[in-house]
């Protein structure tokens, strides 16, 4: 799914005009953008986590998955609701 597939599902689902929606997902994106260049974390609740890792050999960006994202995979999830 690329972005322009992703804003007309969400824009389907949420009953509004896709430039609306295009418009919000820009600005949450550019939020994201913004905290990640002060290397703030940004947790997104049933989504994840994304942080900057910095270590001697240099800055790492880094995402980890929520545990409903984690169990989805099969990876090690404390998550017991419905998939």
């Amino acid at each position: 799914m690329n972005k322009k597939e992703w804003i007309k599902a969400v824009a389907k689902e949420t009953d509004q005009p896709e430039a609306l929606v295009e418009s919000i997902l820009e600005a949450g994106l550019e939020e994201i953008y913004q905290s990640m260049k002060r290397e703030e974390k940004v947790t997104l609740q049933n989504f994840g986590t994304f942080y900057i890792d910095v270590r001697r050999s240099g800055t790492v960006f880094k995402f980890n998955p929520s545990q409903k994202w984690k169990a989805l995979f099969g990876w090690a999830s404390s998550y017991r609701g419905e998939l």
